[in-house]
């Protein structure tokens, strides 16, 4: 193991993760911990200089339609069904 984790490392991400942590899983942290760093080394290994960089793996393209309005103005029907009405506004009794 190439990477090792230090035990105030363990305790400030303990903290961090607001978790109090026994000693049996403080050492179980510093050794997955050290296992997910050493991965991390292993893939820095690998040559990526014929790899063109993207900024996501599938092809993607903008799918958002352009912003219409369809059904324009309804708020005469919209305040047709109100009880009361004063000014294009629903009148409600005040509350407090």
């Amino acid at each position: 193991m190439a990477n090792i984790i230090s035990d105030e490392t363990i305790e400030y991400v303990g903290i961090l993760a607001k978790l109090s942590l026994s000693d049996e899983d403080k050492e179980n942290a510093k050794k997955d911990m050290g296992a997910m760093l050493d991965y991390i080394d292993k893939l820095s290994e690998l040559d990526t200089s014929e790899v063109e960089p993207m900024s996501h793996v599938f092809d993607v393209q903008n799918v958002f339609r352009e912003d219409v309005v369809t059904n324009g103005d309804l708020s005469e029907q919209v305040l047709a069904n109100a009880p009361e009405m004063k000014d294009g506004m629903y009148m409600v009794p005040p509350t407090f």
